[in-house]
This record gives C-alpha cells, structure tokens and sequence, in this order.
C-alpha cells in the first residue's frame, strides 16, 4: 500500500491506492480546499491521478508559481468552450498557455474581432460559474481520430494522426465539453477565477507554416486575482506610454525603415546618448584593466568552422560568397573566435594572465522579420563584449571582479538589483562530457566564492560552456536579461590557443565569456522604456534649452548657451518669436530636462530661471550657480569626486 512522502519530510501511509484529492483532505480541511493539482515524483498531474505505489507528493496551490500556467492553461479550454458556444461551427485548434497568458487558434470563415471580447467573455465568466469538473479520459488513438473526425474538427483530427505511436491519447472534459488534451487541469472551471482577460485578436497560419490556412488566434491574459490583473493591465498601460519606439520619435533619437530591415539609423541626439553611454563603458573597462582591440566584420567560413559556429550557429549567420575567390564569408555573429586569433600571436605567458580583451563590436545576427521590435532586437547591433584569457585558479576571483563591475554599472543607470540565472548545458553542444562538468563545477564554485545566489536555468548554457545570466528588473516591473559570462574551455581547444605556464610547458587557458550591456541598441531602448524618455542629466542628449520670453533678451540667451557649453553641458537655444508656454510644451514633448529661461528682467540681474521637466515651479539663480549646478549634475557617475572605478 503506498506511503506518500510530503514536502517536510513526513510519511503518510495508506492502506489502498488513492489519488492526489484523498491524500489532501487526509491531511486537513485547508489544504484540500487550496490544492490546485500537484507533482507526484516531480511531475505536475491532476489531483484525480491514482498512486497505487510509494511516492513523494507536492501539492500546488493558488498561491505557487506553478499555478499560474494551469490558471492559463485552463482559461484556454474556457475560451475555446465559450466561442464554439457562441459561433456554432468553429473548429479549435490548439490552445497553449504563454508568458502572461494564453492564446488559441480558431479555424472559421469570419476573423474574430475586439468587439466579439465582451460576449465571450461573458460566456466564460458563465462557464467558471458552473465549476465544471475536469474529467480525464484515455481513449484509443482511431477512436479518437474518428470521434474528432465525426465532429467535423478535422485539425484535431491530423492532430492526433500525427502524435507519435507510442503518445497516450487523452481527452479532458468539461461538462458537456471536451478537448484533446496531455493535462494536467486544476479540480474545475471554477479554479480559473475571474481574474482574465481577452487582450487582441491575431492572423495565425496553421502550425506555423504559411502554405497552410490562417487561423484565427484570440489572446487572453489570466491571473491568480483581480488585484494581480489591475497590476499587469497597469504594466501594459506603462509600457505603452513608455514604448521606446514612440519616445524615440518625440525625442528625434533614430529610425528604422524597410530599406535596412533590423538595422538603426541613428538620428544626432540619438547618437549623442549612444556616444555617451559608449564612453562611459570606455572609462569603466579602462580603468578595470581591459585591453580594448578591433576585429574585422567578414571572415572566412574555415574559422567558423573551427570554432563550431558553422555546424552549431549557421542558420543566425549572414553569409556572402566571393564569386573570384570561390570562398565563404560570414558577417561575424559574435567577437569570441576573433579575439582568440589576437591572443595566439606570439607566444603568451602565465606573467600574462587574466588577459582581459574588450572590444565594442559590431556583430550581424539572422532575426525572422516577424521577430524584430525597434531597437529592441535588431539584426545588426554592437556588443560591448570582452574575453577574459585565464588559468583555472583564475575563473573564480575574475567572476567576483566582474560581478562587482556589473554591479556598480548597473547601480549607474539606475538599475540596484538584479539577479543570477546559471544556464548549464544544453542538447545541442560541442566538447565532452568531462569538459562541462568541469566548466560547470568551476562557474558554481566562483559563485560561492563570490558569494552570489542563482537560480538554475537548465539547458540554456551557450553550446560552448556554461553561463551566467544577469536579469535587470526596470521601473515597471519588467525582466531584462542583459549581462552574460560564460565558461568556455571549449574554444580555445579548437582554435588552439596556448600558453606557457609557470612549469615551462604548454596550457590551454580558460576563456570568460563577458558583457554587461549585452547590445549597445537594445539596452538603449531599455534605458528610454526605464526613464520615459526622461534621462538623468548626464544621459539626457540635450541637457538644456534656453529659451527666451522676449526677442531682447536674445543676446543674453546666446551667453547664457555659451556659458553652459564651456562647462560641457549639451545646450541648445529657443530664441523663436513662440510664446514662452508654447516653448515650455514643445520641449516637455521632446524629453529636455532642463529649459533656463531668460527675459528682460533676468538678461539686466545675470540670472536664469531654470525649469525642470515635470515640474511647474521655476528656480532663478545667477548664471555662474546656474552653470555650476547643472555641470555638477550632467557629471557621470564615474567621474564624480570620490567615487572609485
């Protein structure tokens, strides 16, 4: 008879087979009233699934991670109930929950549309009403092909035609409703709540492949409750409003056009903050003991042979043939076999180790067209990459030294925390087995040598080593995996890089994979989505604009903007015959941080009033504390008195 092992340790026996329900109203009222589904030996299963035999049991309720992807998945099946409901005649497809939802695939004549939401979604509140009970049902696969068959839901149907033999055929039912399904379900439609929402309406090709018909897919949102909902709504209204492709507009920062599809044109204030925050990155690695280099943008297939790129990446490379040559060149995707060719000239020593080699690189990447978002992601983009050359004894001081770097930059453009994901190897990889236990052994012991926690990532390491990925939280929010080091001994085996260690003979060094900002372009759109557009002064592209209330204090305006240029500041002037509030509303619009504002009165006292962005209220200084403030303000972070790169 089984003996069920709880999460605490405890040991619950019975005297014959009972399923996840019985085992949680054994152990109180409370607990059956809150379990949801569970895990039975590590894997998620309806609370209904029998346990004839010894077995540790988790119990997932409401308020687990794990509940949110059955709440999802389970509005799903509401959905696809309520619209055959409401639109006779409607196949159903598939139906998959996603990151902070669900969609699923309707096949029909007409597209559904937004004004069909609130009908459907009156007939799903209706169906979670009714609580309806999940009911699983093994069924023969012909029996099931013929069943969909007989329902005129031929996509179901090929569905089922084209599941692997051996794939066990299940369907779920919901009252009188059915649909094939692997599971599992929470107890009933009554456990997805009320707490959803349907969000947009999408053309979807079936499986994905454009020769097929266009579905018609429907997205919904779901949550574990209304006060979550509010939230992630509130998110998306944020996210909107601070959408960098829109403040990028209003800001004249750059654009994109189809003419260089995934590649940026970057406006002069655009390039302004991209200089600006390039330099900065400049003065952090240099005074961090990293050599910067160049490597060219086009190189021979054979490297990237060598490197396993060509077998491993080659689908996310452009690549271009040299008709007199007969030859292959591929636009680098990344910097790392480059580097390794700077580092095998001549003959390195230990003396010469850690190695640390930066380079702010210009790298090319195959996206699907579909897949591009603005800056966001792109298919030409820089790095601001380095490789750190190492012995082994080095990876765990040089992973703390780097953290510590990451963090105070983050800390600069307003980012405090942060965390670790440890991504280890994935299926598709190169080197042995013994490699990557020992590359991921030596990554988790410089965490513990650098004292920071993880969270594990499984098989999504690099497929040359193992990696540690850095994820921002912005001010709404939202993740953002930015920074990246990776353990490598894999590269400098293939490309045969070596060095002379203290014994006289020849070792190959290990190689850190490491970025902080990932891409220049994408962590730029981040930065104006963080801020809105309202970048702290020493990021802002134009600092201030001097404005005039009248034409006689032009003179003075022109002083006043050569005044703050010699002080460094990025400075424009309005001297335009607008009103003064019209100015004000003009540059608000265009994100400047700071408008001095001159007039008669201020043009005979030497003084400004400065007005902030956001601000009503108006502060009159002389122009030399006026100059001296600001300047101290658009200083960067790095090079304010006191602090220490």
């Amino acid at each position: 008879m089984p003996a069920i092992t709880l999460p605490d340790g405890s040991v619950r026996q019975f005297d014959a087979p009972v399923t996840g329900t019985d085992v949680a109203a054994a152990i109180g009222p409370g607990l059956a009233r809150a379990a949801l589904a569970m895990k039975l030996d590590g894997k998620e299963v309806d609370l209904s699934t029998p346990i004839g035999q010894d077995a540790s049991v988790v119990f997932i309720t409401r308020r687990d991670p794990e509940a949110l992807e059955l709440i999802r998945h389970d509005a799903a099946h509401v959905l696809a109930e309520a619209v055959q409901a409401l639109y006779p005649g409607t196949q159903v497809t598939i139906g998959p929950s996603i990151e902070n939802g669900f969609y699923y695939d309707f096949a029909r004549n007409d597209p559904f549309t937004p004004e069909d939401f609130p009908a459907i979604e009156a007939k799903m509140r209706e169906i979670v009403g009714r609580g309806e009970k999940f009911v699983r049902e093994e069924i023969d696969r012909d029996a099931a092909i013929a069943f969909f068959q007989d329902r005129g839901e031929k996509y179901k149907a090929q569905l089922i035609q084209d599941l692997p033999g051996t794939e066990t055929i299940s369907l779920y039912k919901q009252g009188d409703w059915l649909d094939l399904c692997r599971g599992p379900h929470m107890r009933s439609t009554a456990d997805v709540g009320t707490a959803f929402k349907l969000m947009k309406v999408a053309g979807a090709y079936w499986r994905g492949d454009h020769r097929n018909a266009m579905l018609s897919r429907i997205y919904g949102t779901a949550w574990r409750d209304q006060k979550e909902l509010d939230a992630y709504l509130h998110q998306l209204e944020e996210a909107e409003r601070r959408d960098h492709r829109k403040i990028g507009k209003e800001m004249d920062l750059f654009h994109i056009q189809e003419e260089a599809v995934g590649s940026i044109f970057w406006h002069p204030k655009g390039w302004k903050l991209y200089r600006t925050v390039e330099a900065y990155m400049r003065r952090r690695l240099d005074a961090n003991g990293y050599q910067e280099v160049k490597t060219p943008q086009l190189v021979d297939r054979s490297l990237w042979e060598k490197s396993g790129h060509w077998d491993n990446y080659r689908q996310n490379m452009f690549i271009t043939q040299v008709q007199d040559e007969d030859k292959f060149l591929a636009l680098k995707p990344m910097n790392c076999p480059c580097h390794i060719q700077i580092f095998r000239q001549g003959m390195r020593s230990y003396r010469e180790l850690p190695l640390r080699m930066a380079e702010f690189g210009s790298c090319h990447r195959y996206e699907p067209s579909g897949a591009l978002h603005g800056i966001m992601r792109v298919r030409a983009f820089t790095q601001d990459d380095a490789h750190i050359f190492c012995t082994e004894e080095q990876i765990a001081p040089e992973t703390a030294r780097f953290i510590t770097l990451l963090s105070q930059i983050y800390a600069d453009f307003g980012f405090p925390d942060f965390r670790i994901k440890f991504s280890d190897r994935p299926e598709a990889r190169i080197g042995s087995d013994d490699l990557w236990d020992h590359a991921e052994a030596s990554l988790r012991e410089a965490c513990a040598i650098a004292g920071v926690a993880y969270e594990l990532n499984p098989g999504e390491g690099a497929f040359y080593g193992p990696k540690l990925e850095f994820v921002l939280r912005d001010a709404i929010g939202r993740d953002w995996q930015c920074g990246t080091l990776q353990v490598d001994p894999n590269l400098p085996e293939r490309l045969d890089a070596e060095y002379v260690g203290e014994d006289g003979a020849r070792h190959r060094p290990m190689m850190l994979h490491r970025a902080i900002l990932g891409s220049f372009e994408r962590f730029l759109g981040i930065l104006i989505e963080q801020y809105a557009g309202r970048f702290p002064l020493w990021l802002a592209p134009v600092q201030a604009v001097v404005a005039t209330i009248v034409a006689d204090a032009d003179d003075y305006a022109r002083e006043v903007a050569a005044a703050f240029a010699r002080a460094g500041l990025a400075v424009e002037t309005d001297l335009s015959n607008q009103k003064i509030n019209a100015k004000v509303r003009e540059h608000s619009l265009a994100h400047v941080p700071v408008l001095a504002v001159v007039g008669r009165k201020e043009a005979e006292s030497r003084t400004v009033a400065l007005r902030r962005l956001g601000s009503q209220a108006q502060e009159v200084l002389s122009l030399d504390e006026a100059v001296a403030r600001l300047a101290s303000e658009a200083t960067p972070p790095d090079l304010k008195s006191g602090n220490v790169a």
